[in-house]
């Protein structure tokens, strides 16, 4: 797999797949441009070379076509002031405007192409579809770990049309880079943690990673289903109880294993799902009948922030309680303190993508862990061991 410091962009028209799907507000302005500054070395690397660039992009879920709120137009702005220069927009990714304004464009010059799902060819991996929009381009790169799990047509399919001239961007290559990190060769302790709504979503990069870790710290609304599991008293909060037999089955295999699993001890409680609910804190094993729990507790923060402080090696996937409302982030807030302060006396870090990676960068904490991925759901799949069609469209000379 060739990487995009091993090709000379001099003279070409380099078609970029990033991942510029950004959160906007109501008047469209940009509330978050990490993923359009992880994207920026890429960009610099193709126009220092002497190459021309054509960015394409989802944003958001558009269902049947174009509209307004999903217009990548609205990044045009953005983009102009952190090149200093116009960027050039394409009111459609492919037909006659693409390629006119992709055929005119000069070395250095920007090309921002229309959204891609708003043609249901993209996501479909449309062959045909691909072949217009690699027309457009003479060397595909591909920046968009976040999507490479997907085998749309900009992601995977793509590729074909470029048999000999098709790259990975610096994101990309970092994503795997630190992805590889924390599966391989790791320093001891390692720790894991985990969290979020559901086990489900996570099940099979448990089972993976037991084979890996030293310590699995569970939080998030999934603990509860570990706890039901275990025994206890959960009130009326989150439980998957067609996954109550895995949660029993996941804590004999730890304890078969010599993993250390830890779930939350106690808990912060609220009778209804709102930051202004009644709060209360209690043991998790026996949490009050109509009562949820929201957060991790202070007994389990103090448990798991020393844990996480004496690792060597942090894999952080999920949030250890509803972190969006205020009186349940204390959790979240807890283990990122601790995850940057092992950090700082050496241990290596990887914030996976999703609500731990909103969560870290909310706080301030991006530049004081390892390495915050842009893909969560990308970097989960990789690592519980499956095949990525965008990064295996890169790597196959026949795809």
């Amino acid at each position: 797999m060739k990487t995009i410091d091993q090709y000379d962009f001099s003279g070409k028209k380099a078609l970029v797949r990033v991942d510029f799907n950004v959160p906007l507000d109501a008047d469209f302005r940009i509330t978050d441009d990490n993923r359009i500054r992880a994207a920026v070395p890429t960009i610099r690397k193709i126009l220092n070379d002497g190459g021309a660039v054509i960015l394409m992009s989802h944003l958001g879920r558009p269902k049947t076509g174009p509209e307004e709120k999903y217009s990548l137009k609205h990044l045009v702005d953005h983009l102009s002031k952190e090149f200093n220069t116009t960027v050039k927009f394409a009111t459609d990714c492919v037909g006659d405007d693409a390629a006119q304004l992709a055929n005119e464009l000069n070395p250095s010059e920007i090309l921002l192409l229309e959204n891609l799902r708003f043609h249901k060819h993209e996501e479909k991996g449309d062959v045909d579809f691909a072949r217009q929009l690699a027309a457009l381009g003479d060397v595909y790169v591909n920046d968009a770990f976040g999507t490479a799990h997907r085998e749309h047509a900009s992601t995977a399919v793509i590729a074909r049309n470029f048999p000999n001239d098709k790259v990975m961007g610096y994101v990309m290559q970092a994503e795997l880079d630190n992805a590889r990190r924390v599966l391989d060769n790791v320093e001891r302790p390692y720790t894991a943690i985990m969290g979020g709504a559901k086990i489900s979503d996570k099940i099979l990069i448990i089972e993976k990673l037991m084979d890996k870790v030293d310590n699995l710290i569970i939080g998030g609304g999934m603990s509860y289903t570990f706890i039901k599991a275990d025994g206890g008293e959960i009130g009326s909060s989150l439980v998957e109880e067609d996954k109550v037999d895995l949660a029993k089955r996941l804590i004999a295999m730890a304890r078969e294993k010599g993993v250390q699993l830890m779930i939350p001890v106690d808990s912060v409680i609220a009778d209804a799902f709102s930051n202004d609910a009644n709060v209360d804190t209690c043991l998790s094993h026996h949490i009050k009948p109509m009562w949820m729990g929201l957060d991790i507790g202070p007994e389990a923060r103090g448990q798991y922030a020393d844990v996480v402080r004496n690792s060597k090696t942090i894999l952080w996937n999920g949030p250890m309680g509803v972190f969006e409302m205020s009186n349940f982030s204390v959790g979240t807030e807890a283990i990122a303190e601790a995850v940057v302060e092992a950090t700082s006396h050496g241990a290596y870090s990887l914030i996976g993508g999703g609500d731990s990676a909103a969560a870290v960068n909310q706080l301030g904490y991006a530049d004081r862990v390892s390495y915050v991925s842009t893909g969560g759901g990308a970097l989960l799949e990789y690592m519980e061991g499956k095949t990525l069609p965008g990064v295996a469209a890169l790597e196959r000379s026949d795809y």
